[in-house]
């Protein structure tokens, strides 16, 4: 199956339109703050959420919109979380209006996500008196609708890939925010893919709900699981496929196509994380089941001690091994293997649970890359798994030190 990468982000899809403006939630009016993606026909719809208990309100109305599994339109702001608000629902439910009111699209099923500061109170005036605006812009604009989620990010998070099933072209898009409170358990921060593949709203969900357990959910950059964590799918049906409604072929073209989008997506948030440097990577595989793998996986990349060794370059794989140890997973210490790898080369740095000897000035040259692999394996079994994070830098508590004021 070949998967191109193609241009357009949300707006590759045939049928989206999006745009982004400055609406002035934010107080840069330079930073767009407000995103509205829309298809021409109601779509099949999927979403997974965050597991917190502490559940932003947009997220609470997305769901209840979802339940019949189509949707029409997404709405987003930024620079506010609209969470542990007495009137949150209220200003979520009336997000979904503004969409009602100048494109006609029902509330009920428009997507709606806010991200930024907790607890700190959502008017809906700047929105309400922007959204003509963003209407009226909309088009090919999905740089837009990428700039306007995001918060701390630095750099925006689009991809978009052209495939085909049973001879028609299809497409999926995504954006995607998402720098800090990044530690997922259903999905992470606020992720936005359409796609013009004709396929059942119960084998969208079942795709999405499978992918992200391989993607999404194999992200930390510190620990932390956002309130707002939502990650939700648009499939209008628009290239014309056959649809598609049980496991097979085209079903497995589609997902296929979709851990395209979203590896690509988890890695560029891993990457962009706050104050990080460097993408560090984590693969573990010779495990004996998935569960262990993606664990131990998980475990090393969200390690505070690991993540402030690879800032410094400083080779220390003894923290590799104690995460490891304190993961919960059924391995044995005695048959483990740690390599480091870059752009500037491999090292063997571990045989068998015991350190072996190693150039340190290699090791240097390998972990003073912008993005660094660590290799385990535990030699135990044939599953493996893949971990994304970054450093932990200066910086990072510098830009959380002040994040509300």
């Amino acid at each position: 199956m070949d998967i191109k990468e193609v241009k357009g982000g949300v707006c590759a899809p045939v049928g989206f339109k999006a745009n982004g403006i400055h609406c002035g939630i934010r107080r840069n009016k330079t930073k767009r703050d407000f995103a509205l993606i829309v298809s021409d026909v109601r779509a099949a719809a999927a979403g997974v959420y965050t597991s917190n208990l502490v559940k932003g309100a947009p997220v609470i109305v997305t769901k209840k919109n979802l339940a019949d599994g189509y949707a029409q339109a997404i709405i987003c702001n930024s620079g506010n979380a609209n969470t542990c608000n007495a009137d949150g629902i209220e200003i979520a439910e009336k997000m979904c209006s503004l969409v009602t009111r100048e494109g006609g699209i029902a509330a009920s099923d428009v997507i709606v996500g806010s991200t930024g500061v907790i607890g700190q109170p959502l008017s809906i005036e700047p929105m309400d008196s922007g959204m003509g605006e963003l209407w009226s812009g909309l088009g090919d604009n999905s740089d837009y609708a990428a700039q306007a989620i995001m918060t701390t990010d630095t750099v925006m998070k689009s991809v978009s890939v052209e495939f085909k099933l049973g001879g028609k072209v299809c497409r999926i898009g995504g954006i995607a925010k998402g720098v800090g409170m990044v530690c997922p358990n259903m999905a992470t921060n606020l992720i936005f893919l359409t796609s013009d593949v004709n396929i059942s709203p119960e084998m969208l969900q079942l795709a999405l709900s499978s992918d992200v357990k391989s993607s999404f959910n194999m992200i930390s950059v510190d620990g932390d699981q956002s309130t707002n964590d939502t990650c939700c799918i648009l499939a209008n049906g628009l290239a014309g496929n056959v649809r598609i409604e049980k496991r097979g072929g085209d079903f497995n073209k589609f997902c296929k196509a979709l851990n395209y989008c979203t590896v690509k997506l988890s890695r560029m948030i891993a990457k962009d994380g706050e104050g990080a440097t460097k993408l560090i990577e984590c693969e573990v595989r010779g495990a004996k089941s998935l569960k262990i793998a993606s664990t131990v996986a998980r475990t090393v990349i969200k390690s505070s001690l690991v993540k402030a060794a690879m800032f410094g370059a400083d080779a220390n794989w003894g923290r590799v091994l104690c995460a490891i140890g304190y993961a919960g997973a059924d391995v044995d210490i005695h048959k483990i293997d740690v390599d480091f790898s870059s752009a500037g080369g491999d090292i063997a740095v571990c045989r068998g649970g015991y350190g072996v000897d190693f150039s340190e000035e290699l090791a240097k040259k390998i972990l003073l890359c912008d993005e660094v692999e660590i290799k385990i394996n535990l030699n135990d079994g044939n599953y493996k798994a893949t971990a994304w994070g970054c450093d932990l830098t200066y910086e990072y508590v510098r830009i959380n030190g002040d994040y509300r004021t």
